[in-house]
């Protein structure tokens, strides 16, 4: 099978590059890096990809106007059309920047409440596609692909606007296409899906269930449940190092407990360092018991720079910032993992003890390794930062319903229940295993560790013009389906 595989931003570049993906045997064919790497990176990730793969990297997409206005329009329609808790709080985020900007979102605010209906927003997408057909990008992967004529065109992210032209040039010569829902929000907080793919490869029957319900345009035979491969590193028992030699590589002591602080985004995790202090004291205070260690992990968009302050104070706290390189700071899709980051993410979900954070995608990660979770859901100033309590905002998302509704994970909605949801977590971790259990079961509908066999033997089907099944392996059933490798008994005392 000849494939050509968009990597439009550093997601993509973590889930199937660095990941395993390009060294499955049976592909071959094109790689398309992110624009806005240097070379030094360039050739980090070249040692990452099987024979039978070229590097190349995406041309810059130069949006025009006329196709910013009518791409933003049919979000706001997807948006007021989908109109869910999460889609109302996007929507109705103030706009900033120039006048112009101001004038553009306003009006595709205006057209979008009145395209959005199914039939709405396919004539806004008709539209759209047809504008960005006449943009000269376009005729640079006609030529690409006619010249390469690969089988199938796979994206590894379904919202950047830069997958657009390759797809439009992709099924102008018949060539099928199919893109990663990347994330488990994205279906049901995010705006539209940025071109009309001929399929789409999900993690879970509930992401699928999702996709049907909120694209009713795709039909159930072009959406297939293939897992995620951002957790087969957890799997890959070359990545993992012992307990001791993990936590001597950055200083800490493997017979104490080790507490992760997850961080999210500035604009989504506004109070992160605020949530973390508090924590910090608790320990230091005695409040929190066993005398744990403390590690904090921003996002990896987040350069780092609001957690100065913590760092001063709380000099016993571990500051771990991913390793990811940030090409154009304050630019999301020019961030780029490096190999180490997923080698210290996999020793880190498996080997702490607890984690905390908020109402993050890392909830997941450390279900996945059955370690409790404490979903930190008080506010730190008054009124609270988004006109209502973290606790009425974020955990009420489509998303998170099924944390909160399986018990998941336990929820701090005052400093003291921090403490106290803490504590009973050290003293028996195996508590609530059953809802992490059935949460990663949910939301994860491939074992882990096999999923990118599962992506690229869809794609193959894709490419011989087969239909992809529609069910992978089942995980099994009872706590030890939570992963792939047999259950360990929580002990900060094992594999020294």
């Amino acid at each position: 099978m000849h494939i050509a595989i968009l990597l439009p931003d550093g997601v993509g570049v973590r889930n199937f590059l660095l990941g395993g993906f390009l060294r499955q045997p049976g592909g071959c064919g094109e790689v398309w890096l992110p624009t806005g790497m240097d070379e030094g990176l360039g050739e980090t990730y070249r040692g990452f990809v099987g024979e039978g793969y070229a590097l190349d990297t995406l041309k810059l997409y130069r949006e025009r106007p006329r196709a910013a206005f009518l791409r933003y329009s049919l979000a706001y329609a997807q948006m007021n059309w989908g109109d869910t808790l999460a889609m109302r709080h996007v929507r109705c985020l103030p706009v900033t920047g120039s006048w112009r900007r101001q004038v553009l979102h306003r009006s595709a605010k205006a057209l979008g409440r009145t395209m959005a209906t199914p039939r709405g927003m396919r004539r806004l997408d008709a539209w759209h596609c047809r504008e960005v057909a006449r943009a000269p990008e376009v005729e640079y992967y006609l030529q690409a692909f006619a010249r390469d004529r690969p089988d199938v065109l796979f994206c590894s992210h379904q919202r950047p606007p830069d997958v657009l032209p390759p797809v439009l040039a992709a099924q102008s010569l018949g060539i099928p296409t199919a893109t990663f829902i990347f994330s488990w929000d994205n279906l049901t907080s995010k705006g539209r899906i940025a071109a009309p793919f001929d399929h789409y490869l999900v993690w879970s029957d509930l992401m699928r269930k999702e996709c049907l319900r909120y694209y009713p345009d795709v039909s159930e035979d072009r959406v297939h449940v293939v897992g995620t491969p951002q957790f087969d590193p957890y799997a890959d028992e070359e990545l993992i190092q012992t307990r001791g030699e993990f936590f001597r590589s950055f200083g800490a002591d493997p017979w104490r407990p080790l507490i992760c602080y997850s961080g999210g985004d500035h604009g989504t995790s506004p109070d992160d360092p605020e949530h973390a202090r508090v924590l910090l004291e608790y320990v230091r205070a005695g409040r929190i018991r066993k005398n744990p260690r403390v590690l904090v992990r921003p996002a990896p968009v987040d350069d780092g720079t609001r957690y100065a302050a913590l760092r001063r104070d709380f000099p016993e706290m571990i500051f771990a910032r991913p390793a990811w390189v940030h090409a154009s700071p304050g630019d999301w899709s020019r961030v780029f993992p490096l190999p180490e980051d997923v080698r210290f993410l996999a020793n880190l979900t498996r080997h702490a003890d607890l984690n905390v954070n908020m109402a993050s995608t890392m909830t997941l990660d450390f279900a996945i390794h059955d370690k409790p979770v404490v979903n930190v859901a008080f506010d730190t100033v008054n009124p609270p930062r988004f006109g209502v309590p973290y606790w009425e905002y974020y955990y009420r998302f489509e998303h998170y319903r099924p944390v909160v509704e399986l018990g998941a994970a336990r929820f701090a909605r005052s400093p003291e229940e921090l403490a106290e949801h803490v504590n009973v977590y050290l003293d028996d971790p195996s508590l609530d295993w059953e809802g992490r259990s059935r949460f990663v079961e949910l939301e994860v509908g491939c074992p882990i560790g096999r999923s990118a066999q599962a992506v690229l033997e869809c794609l193959s089907r894709i490419a011989r013009g087969e239909q992809p099944e529609a069910d992978v392996v089942s995980r099994g059933e009872g706590r030890d389906a939570v992963i792939s490798w047999p259950h360990q008994p929580h002990s900060p005392l094992l594999n020294l």
